[in-house]
């Protein structure tokens, strides 16, 4: 828990990564899992069409974790950099703002939610079908957006304040008390979809309620700064905050890059399969956030390394960081891979009873979707790397190349060209083209 446990600008990089990297990888892992706590509760204990209905309204709530890791990719950053001047007092004021300014922009889109429910659902793809699962996720859902922000971007914070091991506990604790409290309220208590919505929503007040507990009488330099109101303040805050945007773009353009796929997924399977497919669909959805996280993990342990150094102008450990960083998401995007292609059928089996039209078209395409897990892995940690040394543009640009710009056309030419197969190659395919741009950037930049 001590920070000068962690020498960010003398270490090891292969001791320091490691001690940044299992924490950070197992708390977010634990927290992709109770996602999938979600659907599997929820498609095990009310059925395909709800299970479709959780994908329709996910998209919104990528949203809001974009915006999270948006802020903790950049203030991390920032707050990197003043660390490594010595400069604390900047360094907390940047915390505190980045913080206050995101919980009030997802009250904010919370309210819009609860407001318009179902003009929201019929956004991102509900059909009158699903339109009542939807609606019950949406109305117990959507208070847990600014929560959700305090965990995110906390754990950026966490982890630079030398609290690795802490960041994951409570990842872990919140991951657990929500599957714990899907199970209560999906079965025992009969809730239905709108109770692993509150479960989620109650498991998220609880992990910020201890990052900020732990913030306010616990962390070493990162606590929380005293804000103030004048004009001068308020443009400094403008200012401060827009620069992290800028940095941490990317990283929301991640984010907004499932939600894209999401909804550009949800029309094209309902179009060609139904709601069965879109269900089917939903599977490959729950289970892209643990390869995200998997990748995310890589990136999120270098960030630090690379951009302290970065403030001292250490290239050489640098570019030991991004080597290191590289190989790891190429051998660990590579298991993921051949894992989802011959485990297609348990995969499945974990969402839905075996021998539903939906559980058969997971199996049949889901091997296909896992082709992307290696490619995606490494375009993380290289557009991470980007993010890490102030270059906010290429890392922009390579995530709406991935998110936007390549998988549009191709869920919409590829089912053409290749029937329903299409379908699930969308993604890989999207990511192997970006994978082609960031490497002729690369080379381009090194020659």
């Amino acid at each position: 828990m001590e920070r000068d446990a962690l020498d960010f600008g003398r270490m090891q990089i292969p001791q320091l990564f490691v001690k940044l990297f299992v924490p950070t990888l197992l708390g977010l892992l634990f927290g992709a899992m109770y996602n999938m706590a979600d659907g599997i509760f929820v498609g095990r204990g009310v059925g395909s069409d709800a299970l479709a209905a959780v994908n329709i309204a996910a998209p919104l709530f990528l949203i809001s974790t974009g915006v999270a890791l948006m802020l903790g990719a950049g203030v991390s950053v920032v707050a990197a950099v003043h660390l490594s001047h010595g400069n604390v007092k900047a360094a907390r004021i940047n915390v505190t703002q980045a913080l206050t300014v995101g919980m009030a922009s997802m009250l904010v889109l919370a309210a819009a939610v609860w407001l318009f429910p179902r003009q929201t659902a019929c956004l991102f793809g509900g059909t009158e079908r699903l339109m009542p699962y939807v609606l019950d996720y949406l109305r117990w859902v959507a208070p847990s957006m600014p929560f959700a922000v305090v965990i995110f971007a906390g754990m950026f914070i966490l982890r630079l304040d030398g609290a690795p091991r802490f960041a994951m506990a409570v990842s872990m604790g919140g991951s657990l008390l929500n599957v714990a409290l899907d199970y209560v309220m999906v079965f025992p208590l009969g809730m239905g979809i709108g109770g692993a919505a509150l479960a989620t929503t109650l498991s998220d007040m609880v992990g910020a309620a201890v990052i900020l507990g732990h913030m306010f009488f616990r962390s070493r330099q990162l606590r929380f700064y005293r804000p103030k109101f004048s004009r001068k303040a308020v443009r400094l805050t403008l200012r401060n905050v827009g620069y992290m945007f800028k940095l941490g773009m990317s990283t929301l353009m991640g984010e907004l890059a499932i939600s894209c796929m999401m909804i550009v997924g949800n029309f094209m399977f309902v179009s060609r399969l139904g709601e069965d497919g879109v269900a089917a669909f939903s599977i490959a959805c729950y289970m892209f956030p643990l390869v995200f996280m998997l990748g995310n993990a890589i990136s999120q342990s270098a960030l630090p390394i690379i951009s302290y150094n970065y403030g001292l102008g250490q290239w050489r450990r640098i570019h030991r960081t991004r080597r290191l960083s590289l190989w790891l998401a190429a051998v660990c995007g590579l298991l993921t891979t051949l894992g989802g292609m011959v485990f297609s059928r348990a995969v499945a089996g974990l969402f839905l009873m075996e021998g539903q039209p939906a559980w058969q078209i997971a199996v049949g395409g889901f091997p296909w979707y896992a082709l992307g897990f290696v490619l995606f892995a490494v375009n993380i940690v290289y557009i991470g790397y980007y993010q890490s040394v102030e270059r906010p543009r290429p890392a922009t640009l390579f995530m709406l190349l991935r998110g936007f710009f390549f998988v549009v056309p191709t869920f919409i030419l590829l089912p053409r060209v290749l029937g329903d197969v299409g379908l699930w190659l969308a993604v890989p395919v999207s990511e192997l083209l970006t994978l082609c741009v960031i490497l002729a950037y690369a080379v381009r930049k090194k020659q």
